[in-house]
């Protein structure tokens, strides 16, 4: 399989970095609990200066929002939406070890991340605009259909695996109990955004590593190559 951002999402968003991280080995037992600490410190410590809203990557992706027809305070980018939460409660419940490890990397850097189930993925990924057919299962249970032009995570079953680019995943992929494999997602369009999801992807492979996740594969995508291939990994047993 492969995932890549279309042609017209590219040429539409030139800014945009894209990091991609493949891994194996994922556990619900995994320790991550430092990890989590520190990112969320570090998130904790910028906030003390300044709102999430005035961060530069929190910026970059409003105005990519409002580019998308959106309004940037109704729907937010992942980052900027669990650094309010974690202004407002000053912390996050656990939910499995990869899932808050990638919540507090997102605190830590301001850039949205993404984590999937590889597995529960039919085909290829895509990040493009929506036709307006395709489905979109939320964490309750309901399923929805993103309107047309939407930009979306989209599979070869038509399944939207995130709406609104980085507004909210679906349910339909999300990490698990049962994941083994997961692609993590990681996208910026600020100044630095090249050195800071370079920064970011270093901080997740460590963290992962270390708490006894593989590496399988790591990529930048730019708009000369758009397109990482994933080479399959056996689906869990049992």
């Amino acid at each position: 399989m492969h995932f890549q951002h279309s042609t017209d999402i590219w040429r539409d968003f030139p800014e945009l970095v894209a990091g991609v991280l493949v891994v194996d080995h994922i556990s619900t037992q995994a320790t991550v609990a430092t990890q989590v600490t520190e990112l969320s410190a570090a998130a904790g410590r910028r906030l003390a200066t300044a709102s999430e809203a005035e961060f530069p990557e929190v910026q970059a992706w409003r105005r990519a929002f409002s580019r998308m027809g959106l309004k940037p305070t109704q729907y937010r980018c992942a980052s900027e939406s669990l650094l309010r939460r974690y202004r407002k409660q000053g912390s996050l419940p656990g939910l499995h070890p990869l899932v808050d490890l990638c919540n507090a990397a997102s605190m830590g850097s301001a850039i949205p991340v993404a984590a999937f189930d590889l597995h529960r993925i039919n085909g290829n990924l895509e990040v493009r605009r929506a036709g307006g057919d395709e489905s979109y299962l939320t964490f309750s249970g309901q399923t929805e259909h993103p309107d047309i032009g939407e930009v979306i995570f989209a599979d070869d079953d038509r399944q939207a695996h995130a709406r609104r680019w980085t507004n909210r995943q679906s349910g339909a992929s999300a990490v698990g109990d049962a994941t083994t494999t997961a692609l993590i997602v990681t996208e910026a369009m600020h100044d630095t955004a090249v050195i800071d999801v370079l920064a970011l992807q270093a901080d997740l492979v460590d963290a992962l590593e270390a708490s006894g996740a593989r590496t399988l594969a790591t990529v930048i995508l730019s708009q000369p190559t758009p397109r990482f291939a994933i080479e399959p990994t056996p689906p869990p047993t049992g």
